[in-house]
């Protein structure tokens, strides 16, 4: 297995992310006159938003997707986690960056590509990133229902996401590919941002923490629709459980995909996830670490071919 680490490091957005520069309030608002509702001054006395109200979030979001990515219509009920553009731009520009390596350092872009979508949520960010940045084709699948209605919702409200985002049902909650990808099926990368807590309590409290750190104050009982609902946040054993499954199923898709990934919120998972990455004969590894705002991340991508099978995948796929 060839291993790629790299120590997490405080770093800027990737260089092709919209939104690496402060954001523009006033050409938002122009974007979305609902935002201006939901600003607040910060401790300079500057005009911001209130980052620990989800629904200011929200609203920020519908702003930023309108104003630099022209999706007009993006909405999904409250109890659904609402994403952080940025860090989803992010994963979307770096795993762009994997697929250049196997294309002569350029992105390869349009219809050619496919990507996996694993937990699309309700609020579809990747497929939206995904389709407007580089016209990739998306499969997204959830195993809710109503999220699933819901991504449809915004995919069939937008002409430029109708007929490149398709979202599937899983049957199984146990799977993450087995009846998304079928043996004749060719899927260029998949991409998952994992349920990372084990429980309600431990959810619980991590929402503290995060309303902690963007408003300063201690809330004993926070909403934990701040953060999602129980699907997009639990599953038992918890972040580093759910991709260790993941590896292992990706095992018996090996040459359906040219590049697995995932997001990894924990670095201590790190170590088990490289050790079942080797148990289960990964050819090679890459760890990139991602930073956003306060958060430290990273993004672990895994393939099963060859040189040779990746250089094979390019020519007869990408041409």
């Amino acid at each position: 297995m060839s291993l790629e680490k790299k120590q997490p490091i405080k770093t800027r957005l990737h260089f092709r992310n919209k939104n690496r520069e402060q954001y523009d309030l006033k050409a938002l608002i122009i974007s979305n006159p609902e935002l201006k509702d939901y600003l607040k001054p910060n401790k300079h006395g500057e005009d911001s938003v209130d980052f620990a109200n989800p629904s200011a979030v929200k609203i920020l979001n519908k702003a930023l997707l309108n104003y630099y990515y022209g999706i007009k219509n993006w909405d999904f009920p409250d109890e659904n986690l609402c994403p952080p553009i940025p860090g989803r731009a992010d994963y979307i520009h770096h795993v762009a960056d994997i697929l250049s390596g196997n294309n002569f350092g350029k992105i390869p872009k349009g219809e050619k590509i496919t990507c996996l979508d694993v937990g699309v949520g309700a609020n579809c960010i990747y497929p939206i990133i995904g389709v407007t940045e580089y016209d990739w084709n998306f499969i997204g699948s959830d195993i809710d229902p109503k999220s699933i209605a819901s991504a449809e919702a915004i995919v069939n409200s937008n002409v430029s996401l109708k007929n490149k985002v398709k979202c599937v049902l899983k049957e199984s909650p146990r799977t993450m590919f087995r009846g998304i990808i079928e043996p004749e099926n060719k899927i260029d990368v998949t991409i998952c941002n994992p349920p990372f807590h084990s429980s309600t309590e431990e959810a619980k409290e991590g929402t503290k923490r995060k309303v902690k750190n963007l408003s300063g104050k201690r809330v004993k009982n926070p909403e934990l629709n701040f953060a999602g609902i129980s699907n997009e946040l639990i599953c038992e054993g918890g972040e580093a459980q759910f991709i260790e499954n993941m590896i292992i199923e990706s095992k018996s898709l090996a040459k359906n995909c040219l590049w697995f990934s995932t997001l990894v919120s924990k670095q201590s998972n790190l170590k088990g996830i490289y050790s079942t990455l080797e148990k289960m004969a990964a050819v090679q590894v890459k760890t990139i670490p991602m930073n956003t705002g306060n958060k430290a991340t990273r993004i672990v991508a895994w393939t099963f071919l060859s040189k040779l099978e990746q250089k094979e995948w390019r020519e007869e796929r990408w041409g």
